[in-house]
């Protein structure tokens, strides 16, 4: 009996070629990558982290590994600005790394930008034990994906005791191309003790276009460190973005992420934090808005592994037209984990009788002393506050604007960049139907 034809998304990834370093463990943990993901392929509605998101559309599809026009692509600078950060810049076109619209000239002094590829060049010892990992698991198979074929990704360093005041500005823009792409990069990012770092990472597109991309990165937070990271997700409207973030918080570090999903047609990401120090603290303020067909998944997983450690995450959804939103919260505190206070609300909206959210909180405790809540509601506007704003003569539509804007914006009011703030709270007011 002839073997069953591999669906065309796998085929496509199979046909093309690895990238070759010449880097011997690197090379084998791309081929190792790979048979896992061919052997395993993607994951179905039976592996409980994609129960609600359906990949056979996406199976379908073939896929061009890479962009080999990506250097040459016309991308407007101005596009790439965003209000309130102007800091150094690293910017990838299609997974390639464009220097001409970059800005890494008089870096800070203790800071290290660069791409991926130039790291790996220079000396690929230091990144080793990140790169050389991996993954077995049913619901890692984009990240094997990401494994064996990025090529490129940004790496960002800043020395111990070193703070960097101006917030540093990541790009990855998908452009227009002759056929669909799949492209990957891989980020490294590590805060020395005492370090302090304010981040922007902006996903955009220049064009319409219908590529899958994948990102997965890693962060470390050593001993006291201190992160704000910002994300804004616009993928063109056609896009498949799938993302993994990995956040390691040692004694004492503090992590505090924004992020605002608003693009896409499929759109995943996993964010996974362990806080493996005494004292370490995160927290997540997160809003994701589909409309029309998109669907957005957001897989957050927190992990509570010593004494003292402190998470807040506050998550708001709001779907409209026909489309669908996905939010999964775990918490484990790990046996050990004693005086550990952790809290996660997610609360969402359906501007329409055919929008879907699903939404699953989920409490592990192992430990003693320990404070936890965690909640979720799914809903619709409440009645007696859109009577309240008409009965002042603000009209219908206007009137479930006003009151869905305020409940998007409860995740931006503690960030502390002003103007990148109201450049954000302006996005989610337009993502609004009508």
């Amino acid at each position: 009996m002839s073997e069953p034809a591999l669906l065309p998304l796998v085929a496509s990834l199979v046909d093309a070629p690895l990238p070759v370093s010449g880097i011997a463990w690197l090379d084998a943990m791309r081929r190792d990558n790979r048979e896992v993901f061919v052997a395993g392929g993607l994951p179905l509605a039976r592996v409980e982290a994609w129960k609600y998101t359906a990949l056979r559309g996406l199976a379908r599809r073939p896929f061009v590994d890479g962009d080999v026009a990506a250097l040459t692509r016309a991308v407007d600078p101005s596009a790439l600005a965003l209000p309130g950060v102007d800091g150094a810049r690293l910017v990838f076109v299609n997974g390639a790394f464009r220097a001409d619209l970059s800005a890494l000239d008089a870096l800070p002094a203790g800071l290290t930008l660069q791409p991926l590829s130039q790291a790996l060049h220079a000396d690929p010892d230091p990144l080793r034990f990140v790169l050389s990992r991996r993954h077995y698991e049913a619901d890692e198979a984009f990240t094997q994906i990401n494994a064996a074929h990025a090529r490129d990704g940004a790496v960002l360093r800043v020395a111990d005791g070193v703070k960097i005041d101006a917030p540093l500005h990541l790009v990855f823009l998908g452009a227009p191309a002759e056929g669909d792409l799949a492209w990957h990069l891989r980020n490294v990012i590590e805060l020395g003790e005492g370090a302090a770092l304010t981040l922007v990472e902006h996903h955009l597109a220049s064009g319409e276009q219908a590529h899958l991309s994948t990102v997965v990165g890693d962060i470390e937070l050593r001993e006291g460190a201190h992160l704000h990271h910002t994300v804004l997700q616009q993928a063109a409207s056609g896009a498949s973005l799938i993302r993994r973030t990995g956040l390691r918080l040692h004694a004492r570090a503090h992590a505090t992420l924004h992020l605002a999903e608003l693009g896409g047609a499929l759109v995943r990401h996993d964010l996974r934090a362990e806080l493996i120090g005494d004292g370490a603290q995160l927290e997540t303020r997160g809003v994701f808005m589909p409309h029309g067909r998109q669907h957005v998944d957001t897989q957050l997983a927190i992990r509570h592994q010593a004494l003292n450690t402190a998470s807040s995450s506050t998550w708001r959804g709001v779907a409209s037209d026909r489309a669908r939103g996905v939010f999964r919260g775990a918490i484990v505190v790990a046996p050990g984990a004693d005086g550990s206070d952790a809290s996660l609300s997610n609360k969402n909206l359906l501007l329409s009788g055919s929008a879907e959210i699903d939404t699953k909180p989920e409490l592990e405790i192992y430990a003693d002393e320990v404070k936890a809540a965690h909640g979720a509601t799914v809903g619709q506007l409440d009645e007696r506050s859109l009577f309240y704003l008409r009965s002042r003569g603000i009209p219908l539509a206007e009137a479930r604007a006003l009151l869905t804007a305020a409940f998007c914006r409860t995740v931006l009011d503690d960030l502390p960049n002003a103007v990148l703030r109201e450049h954000l709270s302006s996005l989610l007011i337009a993502q609004l139907p009508g």
